[in-house]
């Protein structure tokens, strides 16, 4: 099979280190790409917004299988530019793909299914903000209504920060605070049936403890070994299944990733919000314990074959990973750095810890440097969380790139049971 991967961070390296190792898959490419997947995959210069300068590379490589990591690709049509081609595709269509680019129509999508999730109300001005903050009280709750790379979002008991961002937005969604533990659940789909992945929990704030800004998310783990055992099976019934028969209803079928991010609160599991993408970091842990060849899993998806599709098989091993940033992430992130050990990391750590870049390039001289605000997600297996945070961390002090900052704490609670 040869397969295209659309995306250049570390969601689509671990992709391609994925299918790079999947014995089905005869050739891979990547467009953009970026100087880790470079390693593993053919990178093409493409624009991944672009849908017939894809759907072209995807003619060009003769690919089965194009696979779009990103949402704004997702959001922007790419996928139905390709489809239009004849050419199978993982990810959904710009109609489907709402589910993430409007957080109003996944509200509306969710109270037609039955899907449980926050009271919320859709505002467009500021009086409309202040009546909703009013309604709720603190903590505030405000979501940028579009695409805002897992950035739009502001939790604060402040009104008045509450108030700044809404007036920073064209449309926001108010919603009421949900109170627990937050998991992150991937699925399968081809628009009927439905395959849910093990679960995942990332770490959005900046530094330790949860405190700093939000960021696209500074590591993540999984399983979760505090999580109810029927959980998946539950979140399924009652969120995965319904919001799937939802949109074919629609006329508007789902087929790709559905990323159900969820509260588990005093009241039960609630839908904080979907992703039409396979979500980053949570991709990192996912994959590091997935068994099953992945180009199958997402070629069935992708041609309405997934009913078929025998069980997916999963490793015992815990995966944690923990994200590199640049100095300033994730206000001003600076770039062009080099970044030094990585290859005492191959050397020394393989193949327990591993490196997959996100935000990185080559320079003229050849050198891996920086290029973007999450540079490198380090990523290791172990036994069980605690073994899995020693051989991550342990790889992670290999790393060299000047004014870069992590998270000392990923998993670090639930490997000690708290």
């Amino acid at each position: 099979m040869k397969v295209l991967v659309i995306g250049g961070g570390a969601r689509e390296h671990a992709l391609c280190r994925s299918l790079s190792l999947d014995p089905d898959v005869t050739s891979l490419h990547c467009a953009p790409g970026n100087a880790g997947i470079a390693r593993v995959a053919t990178v093409h210069a493409v624009d991944a917004l672009d849908g017939a300068a894809v759907a072209a590379l995807a003619e060009e490589v003769s690919a089965d299988l194009v696979v779009v990591g990103p949402e704004a690709p997702l959001v922007a049509g790419v996928a139905d530019a390709v489809r239009e081609r004849g050419v199978a595709v993982f990810g959904p269509s710009a109609e489907a793909a709402r589910l993430e680019g409007s957080k109003a129509f996944a509200k509306e999508v969710m109270a037609a299914a039955g899907v449980p999730t926050a009271r919320s109300y859709v505002c467009t001005t500021a009086e409309e903000v202040d009546s909703a903050l009013d309604a709720f009280g603190p903590p505030y709750v405000v979501k940028d209504d579009g695409l805002a790379a897992g950035k739009g979002v502001v939790v604060t008991s402040d009104p008045e920060a509450a108030r700044a961002h809404a007036r920073g937005c064209d449309r926001v969604v108010v919603e009421e605070y949900l109170d627990g533990p937050e998991v992150s659940l991937f699925a399968v789909t081809d628009g009927e049936t439905v395959v849910p992945l093990r679960p995942a929990q990332d770490f959005k704030r900046a530094h330790d403890g949860d405190e700093g800004p939000n960021t696209g998310g500074m590591g993540a783990y999984s399983p979760l070994p505090w999580a109810d055992p029927k959980l998946v099976d539950e979140v399924l019934a009652t969120v995965l299944q319904p919001t799937v028969d939802e949109m074919r209803r629609r006329g508007t079928p789902f087929s790709g990733l559905l990323y159900a991010g969820l509260a588990i609160t005093s009241r039960g599991v609630r839908v904080v919000e979907f992703n039409a993408r396979f979500g980053d970091p949570e991709t990192q842990v996912v994959l590091a314990r997935l068994r099953t060849p992945l180009a199958g899993l997402l070629h069935a998806a992708a041609t309405g074959e997934l009913a078929d599709f025998p069980p997916l098989r999963w490793s015992d091993d815990a995966a944690v990973t923990v994200v590199v940033a640049s100095e300033g992430y994730p206000a001003s992130p600076r770039t062009g750095d080099p970044i030094e050990g990585l290859e005492e990391i191959e050397e020394k750590d393989a193949p327990t810890a591993y490196v997959l870049h996100a935000g990185t390039r080559l320079d003229e001289g050849g050198r891996v440097v920086s290029a973007g605000g999450r540079v490198l997600s380090v990523t290791a297996t172990g036994a069980d969380l605690a073994e899995a945070r020693e051989h991550a961390y342990r790889a992670v002090s290999r790393v060299r790139l000047a004014g870069s900052h992590h998270r000392s704490d990923i998993a670090a609670e639930a490997a000690e049971g708290v």
